[in-house]
């Protein structure tokens, strides 16, 4: 093996502690440096890991230390985190969504490309054995087919819990921006690139209330719909519906189910690397559970940038800007769709990423 892969973190909120237990200790990687808006943030962190620095955003972009930028802020900071990363020659693997536009999503790809830099994209939940296991039993004829998909997700909303919420109410936010890329991105992974969109949105409140943490009973301005639904045309012809909300309580629905010509497939919750992938087949009794198959075993917050180093431009990576530059225009296509009252043709297409063959912990993992 050679020197680690240097990677610096820009942002570190709620979301960077999952990406630290999985990229802290890897041997494919060195985080050496990092960076937030609140230096005790960063001087905590570089504290628990040797070799990090704390240094601020300007230091960490423009340093020679940092192979790659992993950009945890919030969606409005996106892309001009991925500009100024990609402007320096750096990689960038940021969280969901790619950008708060498509405009500036388009940006970071156009960019990139032109500097011969990589760029990678939340959610990469999906390259573990709930997932895969179910685009394996797809791709292997187990319910012929495909003809149709449903994707659920129901919340009463993330201020419940989250102390600072503000952010899933602005631009870039909202539950499609926020929750739809694992949903659309594992509806991709499982059927393929989508071709046209309808949608509809509402929103139920104009303010919400925090739930937790210092700012408990503060109220933020609710500037998104927070119920959006959508139709999919896929490019193979399947048909998927989408619904995500913050203004529902609860859903017995499974978070993805795929319909074919000779069964039906509960796919497991994106949100989540594992679960139960099951089988409904045509002249059945009952839900058959599958056994993984494939997929990365006991993955975390990192894996797809783990497999962006790690596919050394040898194979696409499997959580690729392209792929996420496309969840993007469908989820504004939604929006859009929704606004004006009609179907809108999709600009972009992906390639569906190869699948992950079903990979032992310490394969992936040599830390562990």
């Amino acid at each position: 093996m050679g020197d680690p892969h240097r990677v610096g973190i820009v942002g570190l909120g709620f979301i960077s502690r999952a990406y630290l237990d999985t990229l802290g200790n890897h041997p494919a990687v060195r985080v050496t440096a990092v960076a937030d808006l609140d230096a005790t943030r960063s001087a905590a962190v570089a504290a628990e890991l040797p070799g990090t620095e704390a240094v601020s955003v300007e230091r960490l972009l423009g340093g020679t230390d940092v192979d790659t930028v992993l950009n945890l802020t919030v969606p409005a900071a996106h892309a001009e985190i991925a500009f100024r990363a990609i402007d320096a020659g750096k990689n960038v693997f940021g969280e969901k969504p790619l950008a708060a536009t498509f405009p500036d999503g388009r940006e970071i790809i156009d960019r990139a490309a032109a500097a011969g830099v990589l760029v990678g994209c939340a959610p990469d939940t999906v390259l573990g054995t709930g997932t895969q296991t179910a685009r394996a039993a797809i791709d292997s004829g187990l319910i012929g087919r495909p003809l149709s998909a449903s994707a659920v997700m129901v919340t009463p909303g993330h201020e419940r819990w989250h102390p600072n919420p503000d952010f899933y109410y602005t631009a870039g936010g909202g539950p499609l921006l926020d929750m739809g890329p694992y949903y659309i991105t594992a509806l991709i992974h499982l059927l393929g690139p989508v071709r046209t969109v309808l949608g509809a949105a509402s929103r139920l409140r104009t303010e919400r209330v925090i739930g937790s943490g210092a700012r408990m009973g503060h109220r933020i301005p609710v500037e998104v719909d927070s119920h959006v639904s959508g139709v999919f045309e896929h490019a193979n012809g399947a048909l998927s519906t989408i619904t995500t909300s913050f203004d529902g309580v609860a859903t017995t629905a499974a978070p993805i189910e795929v319909h074919g010509e000779t069964g039906t497939l509960a796919v497991p919750d994106p949100n989540h690397f594992d679960g139960e992938t099951r089988l409904f087949p045509l002249g059945g009794t009952g839900w058959q559970t599958l056994p993984p198959s494939a997929g990365y075993t006991g993955a975390g917050r990192g894996i797809g940038l783990l497999d962006l180093v790690t596919a050394g431009g040898q194979r696409a990576p499997r959580a690729g800007g392209e792929l996420a530059l496309h969840v993007l225009e469908t989820m504004t296509a939604v929006l859009r769709a929704a606004e004006e009252g009609r179907r809108i043709e999709l600009t972009t297409t992906v390639e569906r990423p190869p699948p992950v063959p079903l990979t032992p912990v310490d394969e992936w993992s040599l830390s562990r």
